[in-house]
């Protein structure tokens, strides 16, 4: 109805531009309206809807300034953690980065850096679609599909992906212009922790408690200090507060929990990293640091870390530019928590 009143008024238009809805099917309006022209994908306007890092730098330095100003710390690091929260963003294979305009602003005006977008809530209709796919939550992030995997009509879709793309939860993070083959992933942390708060609702019944958050947020400062063993810890704590009927004797169950619990620290966690003589379990980034870490369930953490040592799991991270560290983890099906670990630095 929306685009039959457009239709209907169309002597009195000279020029309409419409944004932040998702991709529909041309065919559907025909009908109602037929000189659309969606440039959501062209290069040209790449850059079109949102704030890149140059006019943030040019244009916003008085904001950067009364920030860091407010925070008590240096322009560039207040620079880093607006680019590590809202930047990210691309609409075409060669977009320049893009900031989240909404949360930004919200972080000049608030003083504070926080999930401002998120804040506004996630849709149902997506964690509805996303149960109904049964997608894990490592199953988000460093998809590889061609343009016809993400860039079509809703309607059209038959998994979950383009929904993820265009409502802002995916982007475009690379293009093989050999294979035309696009890598989407998840645009930034304010995305990566919101999302991950949500969907750790699977295995949490009462959602994120107040204890939850209090052991995350140890967590979230050991790592920053690049202490694993007092993250790991934090998580001994924060399984002990999460009810026996949530728990399993499945490996990949702990699996996905440590990815949603690492993530929402506020690290940048992978699963099943492919190397030449197996899958790492986890990989989790930190701004200073990279974890391999092993899993294991009802064995011992010497077994888990003489796993990565043996199959020389480090090789594939040699040029990543950051200190690496090897951890073992075990877990006790009856304990129904982490029951021990080993850390190795490389």
């Amino acid at each position: 109805r929306f685009y039959r009143q457009l239709k209907s008024a169309e002597s009195y238009l000279k020029f309409v531009f419409i944004t932040g809805i998702t991709k529909f099917s041309q065919m559907s309006i025909f009908s109602e309206l037929n000189n659309i022209n969606n440039i959501s994908s062209d290069e040209e306007y790449a850059a079109i809807c949102g704030i890149t890092l140059d006019e943030l730098k040019d244009q916003m330095s008085m904001d950067i300034e009364m920030l860091a100003k407010k925070k008590g710390v240096p322009n560039d690091e207040i620079l880093t953690e607006l680019i590590e929260n809202y930047d990210g963003y691309h609409f075409t294979s060669q977009s320049p980065d893009i900031f989240n305009p909404y949360s930004l602003l919200y972080a000049f005006n608030k003083k504070e850096i926080r999930d401002y977008w998120f804040e506004t809530g996630t849709p149902k209709y997506l964690l509805n679609l996303l149960g109904k796919y049964d997608v894990k939550p490592s199953d988000i992030g460093s998809i590889t599909t061609d343009v016809y995997g993400f860039n079509i009509p809703i309607e059209d879709a038959n998994d979950y992906i383009p929904l993820l793309y265009q409502s802002g939860y995916l982007t475009i993070k690379n293009y093989d212009p050999s294979r035309e083959l696009y890598t989407l992933d998840i645009p930034n942390k304010e995305v990566r922790v919101g999302l991950m708060n949500n969907l750790i609702e699977k295995y949490l019944p009462n959602g994120v408690n107040s204890g939850i958050k209090m052991r995350l947020s140890d967590m979230r400062i050991a790592l920053k200090s690049n202490n694993m063993d007092e993250a790991l810890r934090a998580l001994q704590k924060l399984f002990s507060l999460i009810p026996y009927t949530k728990h399993t004797n499945y490996e990949g169950h702990y699996q996905q929990m440590l990815y949603c619990f690492f993530t929402q620290a506020g690290a940048v966690v992978d699963v099943e990293s492919n190397t030449a003589n197996g899958n790492v379990d986890l990989t989790v980034k930190t701004r200073h640091c990279l974890y391999i870490i092993e899993l294991k369930l009802n064995e011992n953490a010497y077994t888990a870390l003489a796993q990565i040592n043996n199959k020389e799991y480090t090789k594939r991270f040699a040029d990543c530019g950051l200190p690496i560290v090897k951890v073992g983890v075990n877990f006790d099906s009856t304990k129904r928590n982490i029951s021990d670990w080993r850390i190795e630095k490389q």
